[in-house]
């Protein structure tokens, strides 16, 4: 039996083996994912349990999203570019990063919105931020904007990717969408506490699917705006990893929906 993992720090929330063991069931293959709370003094040993084949498959979460680069031996373009990985297997040449939060943050648009020559504000400069940045390029965002409560975390980004904007934390620029993709919502009694009171017709996106609804998508809520949470995101990067482990493409129904509603 073949055997998937994935990692990171906190961990509890993440449904990712929900959703892989029902595709693994659905398609009759002989594997199970689990999910493992690390810390990062055991990198090392698991990319070498992957080099082994002990294990077959790695998901990344934060906080290690950059962290496991060191260790392994090739990096696809779009982790080389984002500098950031969340799914690892064993290549031809040794074991490889990827990043399917790319494509998976762009399918997750694909019949809500259209970034196209709009201004984008993203709360946030870890984890994710990378791949959103470099999926809204290639979907020809007008601007992207960054703001983040450690400001050198947000000018290093810049250094990555030309062209993007930083203010301070509490400034609201203009914007037609902003993303939440700090980890402000994870639990319930979170708050971004900013001031959106004078947004309207907006859309307001959040990474965090597990709870359905934070503050931060109920405050866009209360003053008219469109929102969406990170479920599709996640499914579909899920998807993405799940098409490189096993070679097939899994289903994305109404049952894989309600896998992940359970606040």
């Amino acid at each position: 039996m073949k055997k998937y993992l994935v990692i990171g720090n906190p961990i509890e929330h993440s449904l990712s083996p929900q959703l892989h063991n029902h595709w693994i069931k659905a398609n009759k293959i002989d594997a199970v994912y689990e999910k493992k709370k690390i810390n990062q003094n055991e990198i090392k040993d698991l990319i070498c349990d992957v080099k082994d084949k002990k294990i077959s498959g790695i998901n990344v979460t934060v906080p290690f999203k950059q962290e496991v680069i060191t260790y392994l031996d090739e990096l696809t373009d779009q982790a080389q570019k984002t500098q950031s990985v969340n799914t690892i297997y064993l290549g031809t040449n040794g074991v490889v990063g990827h990043n399917t939060d790319v494509d998976g943050f762009k399918s997750s648009l694909k019949d809500e919105y259209d970034p196209k020559n709009k201004n984008i504000l993203i709360l946030g400069a870890g984890g994710v931020v990378p791949s959103i940045i470099f999926a809204l390029k290639n979907m020809k965002a007008q601007s992207i904007t960054i703001s983040n409560r450690t400001r050198e975390k947000a000018e290093n980004l810049k250094k990555k990717f030309e062209n993007i904007k930083i203010v301070d934390w509490g400034q609201i620029p203009n914007f037609d969408m902003i993303i939440n993709a700090t980890s402000v919502g994870l639990n319930a009694e979170d708050e971004i506490n900013l001031d959106f009171s004078k947004t309207n017709n907006k859309f307001f996106y959040d990474v965090i699917y597990n709870p359905t609804e934070t503050n931060f998508l109920k405050a866009g809520k209360k003053f008219g705006n469109k929102i969406i949470n990170g479920k599709l995101m996640f499914i579909y990067q899920a998807y993405y990893a799940f098409e490189i482990w096993h070679k097939l493409l899994p289903k994305v129904d109404e049952e894989v929906l309600k896998l992940l509603e359970n606040d």
